[in-house]
């Protein structure tokens, strides 16, 4: 192979390397037996939460700072994409003693 040729090659994998955009993730996190696990999850804004209720209770998951409510009814999965960082305290509102923490970096 020619060393300009060669080269080229190298720049054009370097460049792919830096091009590639990051994926985003899926944090699961579960309701089950009127628990929230894990207490602390840590996430990147743009994952997803795939929240997954295995009660035979419907439960939400509700942003003390307002950033987000979602409802899971009994034996149901849910699904919210975080859209901006910081430190997310969250409980149930029909249960709240069933409480998380919710880090989302940028």
């Amino acid at each position: 192979m020619q060393p300009g040729r060669l080269r080229l090659m190298i720049a054009a994998l370097a460049f792919g390397a830096i091009a590639v955009p990051a994926q985003a993730a899926t944090v699961r996190i579960v309701m089950e037996n009127l628990v929230i696990s894990p207490a602390e999850a840590s996430a990147k804004v743009g994952d997803t939460i795939e929240l997954v209720n295995k009660d035979v209770l419907t439960h939400t998951a509700t942003a003390r700072n307002g950033d987000f409510d979602v409802m899971m009814p009994p034996k149901k999965t849910a699904t919210y994409v975080l859209e901006k960082p910081g430190s997310v305290d969250y409980y149930c509102r029909f249960h709240p003693n069933m409480k998380a923490t919710l880090k989302i970096e940028p």
